[in-house]
Order: C-alpha cells, then structure tokens, then sequence
C-alpha cells in the first residue's frame, strides 16, 4: 500500500514497458550465441503468412510452418523454444492481433498455442461443411479421373479429422464417379474395384490417374448429332440471327428499295407498269374511268345533283303525265280475287 502511495498518478494512466505482457512465455535458451536466422524469416514469406480470414488454410499453414521450424536445428535450443519464438512471425493481420489479445503469460508450451489456434479457427461449422462437401462429392462432366482424384484427396486433407473410415472414402470417391469412368477403372484391373482391399484400390486409383494425367488431352469432346445436320453452337447462332435481323432493318428502312420494288410491278394482262385494275384494256376499268371523267352537269347518271336531269325523258312528269293511262275511279278500286290490302 506503501508503494501504491509513492508512486506518481501519471503512473496509473500512462503506459509504460513494465506492463506490457506478452501471451506467450519464452522458454529459456541455452545457448549462448542464439538468434533467428534472416533465412527463417526469408522461408515464412515465402510459403506465405496466415491473415485469419475465413477462407484461410490453417491446417495447410500449420504443415508450412513445420516444415519452415523443422528445418533448422540450434545447439541448446530445443524444438519447441523455436516454435514459440518463430510462430508470430507467420501471422499478419487479424491472425495477428488475435495473438495479440491474449492474456499474459497464457501459453507455455507449443502444443497448447496449437491447440488455441485451431479452435479459433476451425470452428463447427465449418468442419460440419468440408465433412459435407467429402460425402456429397460427384465428378463433373468435363472432369477426367485425375482431376476428380486430386479433388478428393484435397478435400480430405483440407478435413483431417471427418471420421470416414478408408474403405468408406474410396466407396462414396468410386460411386459418385461418371459411367464411363467406373468402367474404365473396372476394366483396367480385369475386376470391380470395391473387390478390392484399400491398399490395392488407392493403388490402382493412383496409377490410372498419373496415366491419365501424362496423356491426357485438351482437345473438346464433339457433339454427335443426326446426320445431314450440322451442329453450330450457341454464339455462331446467335451471330446469324443478329446479322439476319440488321437485313431485315436495312431492308424495310430504305427508300429506293421500296421504289424499286413499287417500280417492278407489271400488269398480268398487257404486261405494262401498272395494276390490272388501271389496265386499258380491262373493260371494267374502261367502263368506271369512263363514267368517272365525265362532268356532273353532262352525266344523267352522277351521284350527285345535276341539272340536267330534268331534261332526260324518263324523268320528265310532263311526259309521265301525257303517256300513262287515264285511269277511272272502278279501275282504281278494282283488286284482284283473293287480294287483301
């Protein structure tokens, strides 16, 4: 309490080296000469530093690290003071500052900041994720039987601990390959391959896919379709059809086409450059541009009011009157037998 008294209130709200406290304790080293090498630091770029996004590797970098660490072997240091000391160096980023937020002095041997890191990161669900990715596994139709193998085993690795036994991996790998495949791999062995013990089927997997994988080709499967048809694919479609449609506009939106095409035109019965109803020698057309030219006043026959028609005969009541019929009242009243008005 003495001491709380004698300090300065500075001290209380000002940080100072004394408490800053790393999470990891440092075991002692003997040796009396012990530094990181330049080329340790050279070797952890270079496989690449764990950043702590979700689609992060952990397991992969974890193998990368020991490969890095197990490389180097220091008289009085042992393997595990090495790892403690070098591990920060391979995180950046949030992985970085997750290992900053722990508390002081909470890791003090290898196995346990392991343990810390691969619960951070390799949460439930996601290990509940590659396991279904594993079971759900199906080859692709443009896959060849190395590029499926390869596939599964990377999924494998990516979940070491799913919990398939071996025989149940080559079961679900063999089933969910193509047709043709699982008879290629059937006959290539002169037997099933799930007759086969584990150790003899990956082999046999192993040695068709390297087989596979040096002649393999990258020529693109042709179609096979009827015969007399030719197959083009979807561009080359649809290419014509744009380049039919631009005809049509240039077609329909162009004056002396449409000239031209009224220019064509020719009667059927005298072969001249007009419609058969216009033809002169059509003799309905003579007879209508005959009764249309005349003029109103001369044509008894217009549709419209005319003077003269009180000039024509038949439409004369003077000569009505003189041609009819003087009729008496008996003949005006008489109606034939049998007629009722």
């Amino acid at each position: 309490m003495a001491n709380d008294r004698d300090r300065a209130i500075r001290d209380y709200t000002v940080l100072t080296p004394q408490v800053v406290h790393l999470g990891i304790i440092r075991p002692e080293v003997e040796a009396a000469n012990f530094e990181l090498k330049p080329m340790m630091f050279q070797m952890l770029q270079t496989v690449g530093q764990f950043n702590g996004l979700p689609n992060g590797d952990h397991h992969l970098h974890l193998k990368l690290f020991f490969e890095v660490s197990d490389a180097f072997k220091i008289a009085g240091a042992t393997q595990d003071a090495l790892r403690l000391r070098l591990f920060p160096y391979s995180l950046r980023d949030r992985a970085r500052a997750w290992l900053n937020s722990l508390p002081s002095d909470f890791i003090t041997i290898w196995n346990e900041l392991a343990d810390k890191f691969l619960m951070k990161y390799f949460l439930p669900t996601k290990n509940a994720k590659l396991h279904n990715e594993i079971t759900s596994f199906h080859q692709l139709e443009d896959e060849n039987l190395y590029e499926a193998w390869e596939i599964f085993k990377e999924l494998l690795r990516r979940c070491p601990h799913h919990g398939i036994p071996c025989c149940i991996q080559l079961e679900t790998f063999y089933n969910r390959l193509n047709l043709s495949t699982r008879l290629m791999v059937d006959a290539s062995d002169c037997g099933a391959l799930l007759s086969k013990s584990y150790t003899e089927a990956y082999e046999i997997l192993e040695r068709i896919a390297k087989n596979n994988y040096q002649w393999s080709s990258t020529r693109q499967p042709v179609a096979r379709g009827a015969v007399g048809v030719h197959n083009i694919d979807a561009i080359t479609d649809l290419s014509a059809q744009v380049t039919s449609l631009t005809n049509m506009v240039k077609a329909m939106t162009s004056a002396p086409a449409v000239v031209k095409q009224v220019a064509e035109l020719s009667c059927v019965y005298c072969g001249e450059e007009h419609e058969f109803d216009n033809c002169p020698g059509n003799p309905v057309s003579v007879n209508y541009m005959g009764n249309y030219n005349r003029q109103p006043q001369n044509n008894p026959y217009s549709n419209t009011y005319n003077p003269g028609w009180k000039q024509h005969p038949n439409f004369s009541l003077s000569n009505q009157n003189q041609n009819a019929p003087a009729l008496s009242g008996r003949n005006r009243n008489t109606q034939p037998p049998g007629f009722h008005q």
